[in-house]
């Protein structure tokens, strides 16, 4: 479907009907049998949106958000966070502050794409709301030893804050259910020529989620490059007038114009938002299971995701030089899958979801 050819009715219809599930009427209503998620986040455009959508789906059952320091530093994702979950009203969601900085590099931020107040510009009170007293690492460690097998990490920032709480933790990975993240590339990065931007600041992070043996699906730019927003979503949840379709509409507003100061052709690309809907509805995408490692010593390329395909002879890493000591054995020899990879996306039913979760009824 065309852009041009969206509607409110068209939109708002096909979310609905989503698993055959209602949109949450005049209060929040919670779905029998909701999954238990803790969503980790550095809002962020797109992450502000997967966080409106978590919060608008009943399918979910949030145990909490843990910010952390990527688009934009610590001090600007956690308030940001806290503004969303006041603006859906969901202040029975507790927030924990994480990382202020990756394990072992000096953070890299995105303001370049998400303004300097990491909303695109777009300026809200500030949230009334505060943090618990435990960290992110600790407030996952706590809730997926409550809940064991039952609870799966949705990231949508860096990896640290996870990495954190399963270094302090050996046994924890077990105890996940899954990780669904927004991350990597097999096709190239949109921070470096090889490195997606997650997986870029905290690479050292992201390996070791990798390794952990979580069962992982990533979404990565090799689908999200091509979820841009649109004038015609942004009237969309314009139409609507309900405190979460207008906050997520003037967020959006300031992001295109950002993106049209900046020369961009197209509105901004959804990443963040596309990984928390492949958790409500994988059928959204096409998957292809692949043995992915991290690259972390690169001069040029460290962040950049390699992902191993079925049938390669073996899983190698670079050969040994004549002048080093330490040589790159072979990771494994025959393919066994650590994560299941997002290849194509109907961007259409995405964002008909989307658009039509956020500007349902309040």
């Amino acid at each position: 479907m065309g852009t041009e050819r969206i509607t409110r009715r068209t939109i708002l219809s096909s979310a609905a009907g989503l698993a055959g599930m209602a949109l949450p009427g005049t209060a929040f209503s919670q779905a029998a049998g909701a999954r238990r998620v803790i969503i980790d986040t550095d809002p962020g455009v797109d992450d502000a949106f997967a966080l409106l959508l978590a919060m608008r789906s009943p399918e979910l059952k949030i145990e909490g958000i843990t910010p952390v320091a990527g688009n934009v530093p610590l001090e600007l994702s956690l308030p940001n966070a806290l503004r969303m979950v006041e603006i859906a009203g969901r202040t029975d969601i507790p927030v924990a502050a994480g990382a202020k900085a990756p394990l072992q590099r000096r953070l890299i931020t995105a303001t370049y794409a998400h303004g300097e107040n990491g909303l695109g510009g777009a300026v809200f009170p500030a949230p009334k709301i505060k943090p618990i007293a435990d960290p992110a690492s600790v407030f996952i460690r706590q809730v997926v030893r409550k809940y064991p097998g039952q609870v799966s990490l949705i990231m949508l920032g860096p990896q640290t804050n996870l990495a954190t709480a399963l270094a302090s933790d050996p046994d924890l990975a077990r105890m996940i259910k899954s990780v669904v993240m927004m991350g990597g590339s097999l096709s190239g990065g949109n921070v470096t020529p090889a490195a997606e931007f997650n997986i870029y600041v905290d690479p050292e992070a992201a390996r070791m989620v990798f390794q952990s043996g979580i069962p992982i699906t990533m979404v990565g730019l090799d689908v999200t490059r091509k979820t841009a927003l649109t004038d015609a979503h942004v009237k969309v949840l314009e139409a609507a007038n309900t405190p979460v379709s207008m906050a997520a509409a003037k967020i959006a507003r300031n992001d295109i114009d950002l993106n049209r100061k900046a020369g961009n052709a197209s509105g901004p690309n959804m990443h963040d938002s596309l990984a928390l809907a492949s958790f409500l509805d994988p059928s959204l995408l096409k998957w292809k299971p692949y043995y992915v490692d991290v690259e972390t010593m690169g001069e040029l390329t460290a962040g950049e995701t390699l992902g191993y395909r079925p049938n390669e002879a073996g899983l190698r890493g670079s050969a040994p030089t004549l002048a080093g000591t330490k040589t790159s054995t072979m990771l494994r020899d025959k393919f066994v899958p650590n994560a299941n990879v997002a290849i194509d996306v109907d961007s259409a039913r995405f964002f008909n979801l989307l658009i039509g979760r956020l500007a349902g009824k309040a």
